[in-house]
């Protein structure tokens, strides 16, 4: 199973100094955070992609590829890149280029983001959210697996006979997350496809939470992509540790109090109450944490935030350090001691995306439609 941070890059004033960071040194406390994440053992470091203060992520390849020629393990990846407001043409250049700086250690989140203004900013249409995830998604699909690509639609100018380069490493494109957090029509599009679905479930109750998997789950076994166990699930997390559950509540409270998103709402408890949100020992995070497969299922990746709401840059960083050294090494054991037989452990990645061979369902454009035509020539020759 994989485990990680994911950071949104706000740049948010610390509530018990009253100072913020600078753009250039939150820029550089999320680079020694994916720096930390690799050294502690972590598998995935990503980051979030905003065009508004007060975040500063504006260009996720810059940062994933300046992050990858300082690492060597890291999966890098989005959280989320938005398929709605940046042209797919450019997702499949930038991607690619950046999964072969990367050796392949890449893949992506898309998603629409959290931000309406931004769409009118790119010349888009808040309403067309949806079908603007659809449109831009088969497109970018049909760049990295087709030689030469013929396309027209209702969002962008049409393409003839345009070649996107570079191509995918190995001809394996980067494997690709649908994040949602309330749509039903994402979780399907992932099973469509026979993606990874990612509920950053750090808002919502595990009602919800368990809704929306259940919904991929049942999609991805219709399209024929296996039994609903095997439909590869990712989910978001946020945690706060010290040596006592009365330490941690004391110190993160101001923080927490004050959050751009969440904070001047629930109280601390009330929201730790109804969502992920785990503030307390190693131990009570590792509970917490088991507890998230008892309502999706076994699941395959796990990101958790760390660096939200003004955290000095140095709890961040020993935050991390307790998560990998204390809280992820049991819950990889008691995660796979739990796990069924036949459900994956991992997410794909290119070593074994690029094994299945030039000939897997991976490769077509839309391998939920190819599955629904057989079981349809099936049914008619049926006497």
């Amino acid at each position: 199973m994989q485990f990680g941070v994911f950071t949104i890059g706000d740049v948010t004033p610390d509530p018990t100094t009253g100072t913020a960071p600078t753009e250039a040194e939150r820029i550089q406390a999320m680079l020694a955070i994916a720096l930390k994440a690799e050294e502690v053992g972590l598998d995935v470091f990503a980051t979030g992609e905003h065009h508004n203060p007060p975040f500063v992520p504006s260009s996720p390849t810059t940062m994933l590829g300046y992050i990858a020629a300082r690492t060597e393990h890291l999966v890098l990846s989005t959280a989320t890149t938005l398929i709605t407001t940046n042209d797919p043409v450019k997702i499949a250049e930038d991607y690619a280029m950046l999964q072969h700086l990367a050796q392949g250690r890449v893949d992506l989140m898309l998603g629409r983001g959290n931000t309406g203004p931004v769409y009118p900013w790119f010349g888009k249409d808040i309403r067309d959210g949806i079908p603007l995830a659809i449109e831009n998604y088969h497109l970018l699909r049909k760049l990295w697996r087709e030689p030469v690509v013929n396309w027209q639609g209702k969002f962008r100018t049409p393409l003839q006979n345009y070649t996107s380069t570079p191509m995918p490493l190995d001809d394996t494109p980067p494997f690709v997350w649908h994040g949602s957090i309330r749509s039903p029509e994402i979780a399907e599009q992932a099973a469509y496809y026979g993606d990874g679905f990612f509920h950053n479930n750090i808002f919502w109750n595990k009602e919800h939470t368990q809704q929306m998997v259940r919904l991929y789950r049942e999609r991805f076994e219709h399209y024929g992509h296996g039994a609903a166990n095997q439909a590869i699930v990712g989910l978001g997390g946020q945690v706060f540790m010290a040596d006592s559950e009365a330490e941690a509540k004391n110190f993160f409270r101001p923080y927490f109090d004050n959050a751009p998103v969440y904070g001047h709402g629930p109280s601390l408890e009330e929201f730790a109450e109804l969502t992920p949100l785990t503030v307390g020992t190693p131990q009570q995070v590792i509970e917490r944490t088991l507890g998230f497969a008892d309502y999706v299922g076994d699941y395959q990746r796990q990101l958790f935030l760390m660096d939200h709401a003004g955290l000095p840059l140095s709890v961040v960083l020993e935050q991390i350090e307790l998560l990998g050294r204390e809280v992820v090494p049991v819950l990889r054991k008691e995660f796979e001691a739990r796990r069924a037989a036949g459900v994956p452990s991992d997410p794909p990645t290119h070593d074994t995306l690029s094994e299945l061979g030039p000939d897997a369902p991976y490769h077509l454009v839309e391998p939920g439609r190819a599955v629904a035509l057989d079981q349809l020539g099936a049914e008619e020759s049926e006497p």
